[in-house]
C-alpha cells in the first residue's frame, strides 16, 4: 500500500467549510453511537516562552480509519527564531484493517477548520433561530474561523468584538469586513461586547474569568472554545449555574474544559451536564427548549473530528488525483 502526502496548500484546496461542518456532525453522531474509540489526549507544556503540543488519537470503527494528530500552539517566537508558524499540525491516517499508513497531511488547517465547524454545529443545535448578533471575545485565527463557520448556518447581522490588543482588534475588523462583508463593532470593553450578544464566542488563551455571569443576557448561546487544558479559563463559573450545559465529550470537558472550573468550584454537579452534543444531534436529548434559556457549548476538541475531516480530505484527494504518493513500507 502506498502512502499519500498532502501539503497545506493541497489540503486547503480539497475541502470547504460546509463539508467540514458535515464531517464534524458525523463525528459527534458516531461518538455517541459507540462507533468510536477516542482515548484521552496527551498535552505537553514546554518551558516558556514556548507553548504546548497535543497528541490526539481516534479510531472510527465504521470507516476502519485510525487518525493521529500532533498539534502545537503558543510558540510566539517561532517566526523570528525559526522561520516557522507559531502553531503547526500533522495528521497521520491508518487503514485499521492492516494499520498501514495511508496518508500524511498538514494538520494546521484541519484543526482550525473543524474547531470552527464545531461552533457552527452547536449554533444549529442550541442557538435561538432569531439570533443575529455575535460577540467575539478574542480576535485571533480561531475567532475568525468561528465566524467563517457560523455564517454558513445563520445570517450574521453584526459582530461586537473585543481584544486586549487594539491593533489586533482593528485588523480583525478590517479582515472580517473585507472577507465576509459582516459589520464589526469595536467594543471598548468585554462587558459592552457581551451585553449585545445573541451568540457569544470565547476564543482566547485566557487564564482567568474573562466573562462575568451578570453580563449574559437571557437567551444567549455561548460557544466556549479556548479552554482545552487545565490552567486555561474564559468564563465565570457562575454562568453555568442556571445554564443548559452541552459538551463535546463529558470525559474531557469535566477534566480539562471550561466545565471543570464550574465543577471544581462547586457551582454545578456532574449530573448538571445536560448532554454531549452528539446526543442532541441523534435526537436522544433536547436542544434549546425556550427563548430565554442560556446555553453553553463547551468544546475541548476530539480526535474523531480530525478523523472524519481528514478522511474526507483523503477521499477528495484520491478522487481529484491531488498529492504525492511514496512507498513507505517494503514487503
Amino acid at each position: 500500500m502506498r502512502t499519500l502526502l498532502l501539503t497545506k496548500e493541497e489540503v486547503s484546496r480539497l475541502i470547504c467549510m460546509k463539508e467540514v461542518i458535515d464531517a464534524v456532525e458525523e463525528a459527534y453522531r458516531a461518538f455517541n453511537s459507540s462507533q468510536v474509540q477516542n482515548p484521552g489526549y496527551i498535552g505537553i507544556h514546554l518551558p516558556e516562552p514556548r507553548g504546548e503540543i497535543d497528541f490526539k488519537v481516534g479510531y472510527y470503527e465504521v470507516k476502519e480509519v485510525i487518525s493521529m494528530k500532533a498539534s502545537s500552539g503558543g510558540f510566539a517566537n517561532n517566526p523570528k527564531l525559526h522561520g516557522l508558524p507559531s502553531g503547526m499540525g500533522t495528521i497521520l491516517l491508518f487503514d485499521a484493517r492492516s494499520c498501514a499508513l495511508t496518508c500524511v497531511m498538514d494538520g494546521s488547517l484541519i484543526t482550525g477548520l473543524r474547531t470552527g465547524a464545531s461552533g457552527a454545529v452547536s449554533v444549529k443545535a442550541l442557538a435561538r433561530k432569531s439570533a443575529r448578533t455575535i460577540a467575539s471575545i478574542g480576535t485571533g485565527n480561531q475567532a475568525r474561523m468561528q465566524i467563517r463557520a457560523i455564517k454558513e448556518v445563520m445570517n450574521i447581522a453584526e459582530i461586537h468584538a473585543w481584544s486586549r490588543t487594539p491593533d489586533a482588534l482593528l485588523q480583525y475588523k478590517a479582515d472580517i469586513e473585507g472577507e465576509l462583508g459582516i459589520p464589526v463593532v469595536i467594543s471598548d470593553s468585554k462587558k459592552t461586547a457581551v451585553e449585545q450578544a445573541d451568540i457569544l464566542i470565547t476564543a482566547t488563551r485566557g487564564k482567568g474569568e474573562l466573562v462575568q455571569a451578570d453580563w449574559i443576557r437571557p437567551g444567549t448561546h455561548i460557544v466556549a472554545i479556548g479552554t482545552d487544558q487545565r490552567g486555561k479559563q474564559e468564563l465565570d463559573p457562575e454562568i453555568f449555574r442556571n445554564a443548559k450545559i452541552v459538551v463535546d465529550s463529558a470525559a474531557q470537558c469535566t477534566e480539562k474544559g471550561e466545565t471543570w472550573h464550574a465543577l471544581n468550584g462547586g457551582v454545578i454537579a456532574y449530573d448538571d451536564v445536560h448532554a454531549e452534543i452528539g446526543e442532541i444531534l441523534l435526537g436522544r436529548k433536547p436542544g434549546r427548549e425556550s427563548e430565554e434559556e442560556i446555553t453553553i457549548f463547551d468544546s475541548t476538541g476530539m480526535a474523531v473530528q480530525d478523523n472524519t475531516t481528514a478522511s474526507r480530505i483523503y477521499e477528495n484527494a484520491l478522487e481529484k488525483n491531488v498529492g504525492t504518493f511514496f512507498d513507505f513500507f517494503e514487503r
